[in-house]
């Protein structure tokens, strides 16, 4: 959708006043921590673009709180395995080679959007130390949150996910659905039977830039959207608007627990 197209099909513009309005309505407070996914389109036109955004998120939480974002890399991987677009096998051992190392202070996210970038420069902002799903936070316990990130299985038991299920915290859904919903990726780590995969980004080790490999599971969100509409039904979730997005905000600890559930009884 281009600019012009945002701006026709917005009813009432949004400023940073009125996203703090809308998220404290929808039930955002002070001292959560909260790990959100958004789509700036989704609110409509917002004055301040994703800066208004990052701004009224961290007006709610203030520094009591804990914001957090996903800033993940999935163009740092194995060329091997790309699709949009592949690239000629003879690049391959040239990527392996010249790549660029991940460095979590400078790195851009790839397709996470401008709220996310946005965030990730913010002062006071950390980012975790992981070449492809790396997660940035502010706030009380950013530095808990995105400290001894773990190359291998990077979305489970050492990784930013179980921090925050360890803190009780929430995840927050702006205009976008369930299968954006990283968290519910911890749960797929939590079931016996994964299928584990090997995988590949560079990375900065004993000071020098090496190409590394590592295990992880064949990570699979498809079925989210299930999950999701499914645990709505108990009650559980926070549904509202935020200017013009269509806004869920569910408690971490329990969602991870019933997508777990769900996904060893399937």
């Amino acid at each position: 959708m281009s600019e012009e197209q945002v701006v026709q099909a917005t009813s009432t513009l949004c400023t940073r006043e009125s996203l703090v309005d809308d998220l404290r309505r929808l039930g955002l407070q002070a001292g959560m921590t909260v790990l959100v996914h958004s789509s700036l389109r989704s609110f409509g036109w917002v004055c301040g673009g994703p800066v208004a955004v990052v701004d009224a998120l961290l007006e709610v939480l203030t520094p009591a709180g804990t914001l957090v974002m996903p800033t993940q890399t999935g163009n740092y991987s194995d060329p091997a395995n790309w699709q949009n677009p592949p690239v000629p096998q003879p690049w391959w051992d040239v990527i392996y080679e010249a790549m660029p190392a991940f460095r979590p202070e400078i790195t851009p996210s790839y397709k996470m959007g401008a709220v996310v970038e946005v965030f990730r420069t913010h002062p006071g902002v950390v980012r975790s130390n992981h070449p492809q799903v790396s997660f940035a936070a502010w706030g009380k316990h950013a530095a808990l949150i995105t400290a001894h990130h773990s190359l291998e299985y990077g979305l489970g038991e050492q990784s930013p996910l179980a921090r925050m299920y360890d803190l009780n915290g929430y995840a927050l859904l702006l205009g976008v659905g369930y299968d954006n919903n990283t968290t519910f990726h911890l749960a797929e780590y939590r079931i016996p039977g994964a299928n584990e995969v090997m995988l590949g980004a560079p990375i900065i080790e004993d000071g020098r830039r090496i190409w590394k490999r590592f295990k992880d599971i064949d990570l699979d969100a498809d079925i989210f959207p299930t999950i999701g509409e499914e645990f709505e039904r108990t009650g559980q979730v926070l549904i509202n608007k935020v200017g013009q997005a269509d806004a869920r905000l569910l408690p971490q600890r329990a969602a991870v627990d019933f997508a777990t559930a769900w996904l060893r009884h399937r």
